[in-house]
């Protein structure tokens, strides 16, 4: 406003001071649904700008300067070392970033799901503390989602004060409001972190140690493999796009779905490459369906560059992972859910050497022929066969059933409001939301729920502005 320049942690926190009236910036919405969440340094907000990760802003004079000082792409540890001595290497470095995450002087505990990146961290952690290491993980009722017997198995190995959170459908939607309340800036993740910081904090822990950042850097994702194998497939481009586009058109009528869809629209694009592919294994909905939403679709930002001083092609993805969809939706809200309880989470994974490290390795010793293969192999014997080889599952909660039962109400509200917004078509949304019910191939939860949670943040930033 003039010539004032306000800046602050959070959004809230600019839009009281009065300086910026609260306007939604149509391309950004777009990106929001497309990807759950909006990249730096755009936010929602119009006019409204992110500091980007690694970089410092000056204001002199009236003029701004953003300056880089950090970069994981432009300082790669590119040392050559056998392959024993990059396991060595690695194991070490991660040992020290655990190490190095435990100086505190509050009691600290660590999230343990039981899957390999927490039980890793877990497990370096009761290597160097004194003291027995608290560990915290949720569980439900339906036991397809629980991985309670795996974070219990890695709690008796290494001898934690282990505590189990049940979380029943009511006691989520007890909680629910407030952990959306938390929510500076909508995303499609974040309740999950807001129940186990809650439960961590109550338990007298003030500093927890995460496993995020382990399926980004290790090549944890099954998309790693995919997008591996999509390179040694060029061939593809020498085929006419009219032929290719034939091809996905009778992919989608033969095998209906989401990912059905993801290969159509690829076989589609200009050029079948990592800048393309990349992208649409992260989109949540489609861009047929966000142009069949809006009332007035916004422009549409160019997916993250794909350009990287390296010719390792797991660690291009890599980067790209790590400056999508971890910093811009599991950091941001594991950052924000976990505050909202004073409770400090620290990322070992992340550890600049770390990544600097395993960034600069070859392919060949990471791709994954089983889960995280050269991470496990760097931890020798510390993990049991049994978590190394369980099936992946993620931390997420029942929502397909809950947002069937418990949760309806409370969705149907968020979206009739969302629906009444001049930015959506009404009748639209109505028809996403029945889509779900019907359980259509192309409607999962998470395509539903990043629209519920737009409601309830949209709803919350303008209804003041109506009293």
């Amino acid at each position: 406003m003039g010539n004032s320049f306000c800046f602050a942690s959070e959004l809230r926190a600019i839009l009281a001071s009065g300086q910026v009236r609260p306007e939604i910036d149509p391309t950004a919405l777009v990106e929001y649904l497309r990807f759950q969440t909006v990249y730096a340094p755009a936010t929602l907000l119009k006019g409204v700008q992110l500091l980007p990760a690694g970089h410092f802003l000056t204001v002199k004079e009236g003029k701004i300067e953003t300056t880089q000082w950090w970069s994981a792409e432009k300082q790669l540890d590119r040392q050559e070392r056998s392959p024993e001595e990059t396991r060595t290497a690695v194991r070490t470095a991660l040992s020290k970033a655990v190490e190095r995450r435990l100086v505190s002087d509050v009691p600290f505990g660590a999230f343990l799901s039981g899957g390999i990146d927490s039980s890793a961290i877990v497990g370096l952690m009761a290597e160097v503390s004194t003291q027995p290491v608290h560990t915290f993980t949720v569980t439900f009722d339906e036991s397809s989602f629980s991985e309670a017997p795996y974070a219990a198995e890695i709690a008796r190995r290494f001898r934690t004060e282990h505590t189990e959170i049940r979380l029943s459908p009511q006691h989520f939607f007890d909680l629910l409001p407030s952990a959306l309340a938390a929510l500076d800036h909508p995303s499609g993740d974040g309740p999950n972190t807001y129940v186990v910081s809650k439960a961590t904090k109550e338990a007298g822990i003030t500093m927890a140690l995460s496993g995020l950042g382990g399926d980004e850097l290790f090549a944890g994702y099954d998309h790693f493999k995919r997008l591996y194998r999509l390179q040694q497939m060029s061939w593809l481009n020498v085929i006419p796009r009219p032929l290719r586009k034939l091809a996905g058109t009778a992919l989608k009528t033969f095998s209906p779905g989401i990912a059905a869809q993801k290969i159509a629209t690829l076989l589609a694009a200009q050029k079948i490459d990592l800048a393309n592919a990349y992208p649409l294994q992260r989109q949540v909905l489609l861009d047929k369906q966000v142009r069949s939403l809006q009332s007035a679709v916004g422009s549409r930002r160019d997916s993250p560059p794909c350009p990287l001083p390296t010719a390792n092609l797991l660690s291009q993805i890599s980067l790209l992972e790590l400056s999508t969809y971890l910093q811009h939706t599991l950091l941001r809200d594991t950052d924000q859910m976990s505050m909202a309880h004073a409770l400090e989470v620290r990322v070992p994974f992340l550890d600049h050497e770390l990544v600097e490290l395993v960034l600069g390795i070859p392919d060949n010793l990471k791709y994954p022929h089983t889960p995280k293969q050269l991470l496990v192999e760097s931890l020798g014997d510390l993990l049991p066969t049994s978590i190394v080889q369980r099936p992946k599952m993620g931390f997420t909660l029942p929502f397909a059933q809950w947002m069937k039962r418990e949760l309806r109400e409370f969705c149907e509200e968020r979206l009739a409001y969302l629906g009444a917004l001049p930015y959506f078509r009404e009748e639209a949304v109505q028809q996403l939301w029945h889509d779900f019910l019907a359980g259509k191939p192309t409607v999962t939860w998470s395509r539903v729920w990043v629209l519920v949670v737009l409601g309830d943040w949209v709803r919350k930033i303008f209804e003041p502005l109506r009293r």
